[in-house]
C-alpha cells in the first residue's frame, strides 16, 4: 500500500487520468507536479537553498532548455519553408505520387518521419505544415487517422532507438555515457557500436506494432468530415522557383551543421540564417516567421520545460530511488522478473516527464548497478536501459512522439489527442517494446 502513495505512481496516475478526461496536457502535468511534490514532502516555495516545489520546476527547465529553444528554431525554420511554397509543392507532389493509394501516402508519411529524425532533423515541427493539407485526400480514402498516428510516431520513435545518426546518435551518445558513468565500478566500457549492434531488436518489435495497427486494428474505413482549412491552398504550379532552390540549401546546411556540431539549435539558425541573407524569406516578413514558429512550436516546447521540471520534482522527492530499491526486494535475482520490474518503472517515469532522453539519467544511476549485480550483460543492459526510456515515449500525452502526430491530424478538430494518438501509440507499441526488452535481456 505504501507503494501505491510512492509520488511516481501518484503523479503519473493523475497525469493520465487528467489527459484521458480531456484536461490540458499543460494543466495536467502542472497539477501532477504539485500533488508528487507535496506528496514527497517538498515545500511550494522555499526561503532558503532546500530544494521546492517551485525550485524543483525552475531548475529542471534547464535540462531541456536546448530542446525547447530547438523546436522554437526549427518550428520558425518549417514556417520559413511555407513561406516559400515550397512544402506546397511537397503536398501537391504527394498527392499525385499517391494517386489514391493510402498504402503509398502511409509509406511517404513513414519516410519522411524517419528523415525528420535522422537526415534532415526537423523533428516534428514538419508536420503541422505539411500534413494538413493531405487531410482531405485521408478523408476521400477513408483512412483511419489512428493508424496514421502510429506511422508518424513509430517514424518518430524507432530510428533513434536503431540508428546512430541525427536524434538517434544523441540518444546512443546519453545512453552510453550514462551507463559508462556509472559501470566504472566493474569495468564496463560500451560504445554506440555496442548499442546499435542490440537496439535493433527493439525497432523489429516496434515495427510489428506498426504492422499490427495499420493492417488489422485500424485498416477499417473510417469517416470524417470535410472541413475548409485556413491557410491551406490549391497550387498547380509545381515549378521550383529560386526561393525554393535556396530553402533546399538551407536544409542541406541544416543536416551537415547538425553532423558537425551535434547542435539542432545551430543547425536550425545556420538554416534560418541562409534563408534570410539569400532573401528567400523577405527581410519584412521574417518578424512573421518567428512568430509563425512560436505558434507551430512554442506549446510543445514549454511542455518540454515543464516535463523537465516533472523530471527534477520527481528526483528532489527521492521517490525514483525509493520506487527502485522497493522493486529490488521483489526480484530475488530472478532476471525475469527483474527485466519486467526494470521496464514498467522506466514506463512510469517516461510517462510522466514525457521525454526518453530525458528518462536515462534517471534510472541509469541505480539501473546500471543492478543489471550488473543481477547479472545481466553489458549488451542485456543497453536493451534494458534503451527500452526502460523509450517505454512511455509513445503513449505519454506529454511526448513529442504524440503531440507531434496531433498537431497535424487534428487540423480539423476531428482528432483526439488522447484517444485517437496517445491509446493506439501506447498499446502498440509500448507492449511489444516491453516484450522483446524483457525476453531479449534474457539471452543477450
Amino acid at each position: 500500500m505504501e507503494n501505491l502513495l510512492n509520488p511516481v505512481i501518484v503523479a503519473v496516475l493523475l497525469l493520465c487520468v487528467l489527459c484521458l478526461l480531456k484536461v490540458n496536457v499543460l494543466l495536467s502535468m502542472l497539477i501532477s507536479l504539485f500533488v508528487a511534490g507535496l506528496i514527497g514532502g517538498l515545500p511550494i516555495v522555499s526561503s532558503g537553498d532546500e530544494a521546492s516545489i517551485m525550485s524543483s520546476v525552475v531548475a529542471g527547465f534547464s535540462g531541456n532548455a536546448e530542446t525547447a529553444l530547438a523546436y522554437v528554431l526549427l518550428g520558425t525554420f518549417a514556417s520559413a519553408m511555407a513561406y516559400t511554397g515550397i512544402t506546397e509543392i511537397l503536398s501537391k507532389k504527394i498527392a499525385k505520387a499517391v494517386g489514391g493509394n493510402k498504402w503509398i501516402l502511409l509509406t511517404i508519411l513513414l519516410v519522411i518521419a524517419c528523415a525528420s529524425q535522422n537526415i534532415i532533423p526537423i523533428h516534428i515541427a514538419y508536420i503541422p505544415i505539411l500534413v494538413p493539407p493531405l487531410l482531405a485526400m485521408m478523408n476521400k480514402m477513408k483512412l483511419d487517422r489512428r493508424g496514421v498516428a502510429c506511422t508518424i510516431a513509430f517514424g518518430h520513435k524507432a530510428p533513434y532507438i536503431a540508428v546512430p545518426m541525427g536524434f538517434g546518435l544523441i540518444f546512443m551518445g546519453i545512453i552510453r555515457d550514462n551507463i559508462n558513468d556509472n559501470a566504472k565500478d566493474f569495468g564496463w566500457k560500451v560504445t554506440v557500436g555496442d548499442i546499435t549492434k542490440v537496439n535493433w531488436i527493439l525497432a523489429v518489435a516496434m515495427l510489428i506494432g506498426l504492422a499490427i495497427a495499420v493492417f488489422i486494428t485500424y485498416r477499417k474505413p473510417r469517416e470524417y468530415k470535410d472541413v475548409q482549412l485556413e491557410g491551406v491552398t490549391e497550387t498547380e504550379d509545381l515549378t521550383l522557383k529560386y526561393e525554393h532552390w535556396v530553402t533546399l540549401a538551407a536544409i542541406v546546411v541544416v543536416v551537415a551543421l547538425q553532423i558537425i556540431y551535434g547542435s539542432l539549435p545551430v543547425a536550425a539558425l545556420g538554416g534560418l540564417l541562409v534563408m534570410f541573407i539569400f532573401r528567400a524569406v523577405k527581410p519584412k516578413d521574417i518578424d512573421e516567421q518567428f512568430q509563425g514558429g512560436i505558434k507551430l512550436m512554442g506549446f510543445i516546447a514549454f511542455v518540454m520545460l515543464v516535463a523537465g521540471g516533472f523530471a527534477t520534482v520527481l528526483q528532489n522527492t527521492g521517490a525514483v530511488n525509493e520506487l527502485v530499491k522497493s522493486a529490488i526486494s521483489l526480484m530475488g535475482g530472478n532476471k525475469w522478473i527483474a527485466a519486467t520490474i526494470i521496464t514498467l518503472i522506466g514506463l512510469l517515469v517516461t510517462m510522466g516527464i514525457g521525454t526518453s532522453f530525458g528518462t536515462v539519467p534517471v534510472l541509469a544511476v541505480l539501473y546500471v548497478p543492478l543489471c550488473h549485480e543481477i547479472g545481466f550483460s553489458p549488451a542485456a543492459t543497453i536493451v534494458l536501459m534503451s527500452a526502460a526510456a523509450a517505454l512511455g515515449d509513445a503513449g505519454s500525452p506529454a511526448s513529442d512522439t504524440t503531440l507531434g502526430p496531433t498537431s497535424g491530424l487534428n487540423a480539423d478538430g476531428q482528432h483526439d489527442h488522447i484517444w485517437d494518438t496517445c491509446v493506439p501509440t501506447f498499446l502498440h507499441f509500448n507492449i511489444p517494446l516491453m516484450i522483446a526488452a524483457i525476453v531479449a535481456a534474457q539471452f543477450l
